[in-house]
C-alpha cells in the first residue's frame, strides 16, 4: 500500500476544512507554538517508516506521555494499580472535580488528569528515582537516548495548573495520593512536557502493537495480555469524553494530548502518529482526527 500518497492525497483534501481549532493556550508556553504545523508517521511492526509534513519535529506530547507511566506502573505492581483507580470512560472532561469527588477520589481510569496524577503517585512509591527512570524508559522504547522533559513548558504548567493541584489535594483527603503532592506533581508536569516527533511515537508505541515486545530489541515490556488490556484502555477511555467518537469513526486504540498530538496503533500492523497543534473542544486535534478518520476509511486499516 501506498501510504505516502495516501497521505498527500487526505491533507490535499482536508486543506478545504476549515480548521476551526485552536491551541491549548491556558498552558502559557504550548500558546507559542506554529498552529498550522501538520505531521504524520506511520511505522510498520517490520520496521519500514512512511512520513509527511512535519513528521520530524519534535513536540510537547502531553498526556500521551500518560500511557508510558501507566504502562511503567503496570509492569511493576500486580492487581493493587487497580485499588487506585477504575478503568472506565469518564464521560466528563479529562480535569473534571465533580466526577472525581463523586467517585470518592478514585479516578474513572489512568488517562483523565487524576489518574495520570495516581500513576505518578504510584511511580515515586515504587522508583528511587522516578524522573530519570522515566525518562530512560521512554528512551529505551524509541531507541533515542536525546528525548527529554521540556524545563519551560514543565515549569509552565506548574504556574498555571491550579486545576490539577485542586484534583491531587482532592485525592489527598481521600487518602489516594501517599506521598508529597508537590513531588507528585513534579513528575505529573515533567512527563507530560516530554518532546517527541511523529516518528519517535510511533516507534515507541510498536510494542503495543506487538504483544508488547519491542519489535527491534525483543524485549517483552509487557505480557501479551497485559499488552491487550493496555490496548483496551487506550480503545475505551484514551480520548477523553471523545473516546467513542474516535471508535466510531477511526476505529484504533490510541491516545491524544493537548499538544496536539494523537498517537493509535492496529494489532500486528502498525503504529501511527499524527500532529497537528489546533484542537477540538474536547481537547483533542482537530484535524488529527479528521485525519485518521480518512485514514482507516480509506486503507480499510482498523481494527474492526
Amino acid at each position: 500500500m501506498n501510504y505516502q500518497q495516501i497521505f498527500s492525497e487526505i491533507f490535499e483534501d482536508l486543506k478545504g476544512v476549515d480548521n476551526i481549532g485552536k491551541v491549548a493556550d491556558y498552558i502559557p508556553e504550548l500558546a507559542n507554538v506554529d498552529p498550522n504545523h501538520f505531521g504524520v508517521n506511520l511505522t510498520t511492526i517490520e520496521g519500514d517508516a512512511y512520513d509527511y509534513g512535519d513528521a520530524n519535529i519534535r513536540f510537547s506530547i502531553q498526556s500521551i506521555a500518560k500511557v508510558f507511566s501507566f504502562v511503567l506502573a503496570y509492569s511493576r505492581i500486580k492487581s493493587d494499580i487497580w485499588l487506585r483507580m477504575d478503568l472506565e470512560p469518564a464521560g466528563t472532561p479529562f480535569n473534571s472535580l465533580v466526577q472525581l469527588e463523586y467517585d470518592k477520589g478514585v479516578p474513572r481510569n489512568p488517562f483523565v488528569n487524576a489518574g495520570g496524577i495516581v500513576v505518578c503517585d504510584i511511580l515515586v512509591s515504587e522508583l528511587e528515582n522516578p524522573k530519570s527512570d522515566m525518562l530512560n524508559f521512554i528512551r529505551t522504547l524509541s531507541d533515542n537516548r536525546d528525548i527529554n522533559y521540556n524545563s519551560k513548558v514543565s515549569e509552565s504548567e506548574r504556574l498555571s495548573g491550579y486545576k490539577n493541584y485542586a484534583l491531587v489535594n482532592l485525592m489527598k483527603s481521600f487518602g489516594n495520593i501517599h506521598n508529597d503532592i508537590d513531588e507528585v506533581m513534579d513528575l505529573y508536569f515533567s512527563i507530560c512536557s516530554i518532546e517527541m516527533s511523529c516518528r519517535e511515537l510511533s516507534e515507541s508505541f510498536l510494542f503495543l502493537s506487538n504483544n508488547g515486545i519491542v519489535p527491534y530489541s525483543g524485549e517483552q515490556i509487557l505480557s501479551s495480555s497485559r499488552t491487550k488490556r493496555t490496548n483496551a484502555l487506550m480503545q475505551t477511555c484514551g480520548f477523553y469524553d471523545e473516546a467513542g467518537q474516535f471508535t466510531f469513526k477511526v476505529g484504533l486504540p490510541g491516545k491524544s494530548g493537548v499538544g496536539g498530538g494523537i498517537v493509535a496503533i492496529h494489532p500486528q500492523k502498525y503504529a501511527i502518529s499524527v500532529w497537528s497543534p489546533r484542537l477540538n473542544v474536547k481537547g483533542n486535534s482537530f484535524l488529527g482526527m479528521l485525519f485518521l478518520e480518512e485514514f482507516t476509511t480509506r486503507t480499510e486499516l482498523s481494527i474492526f
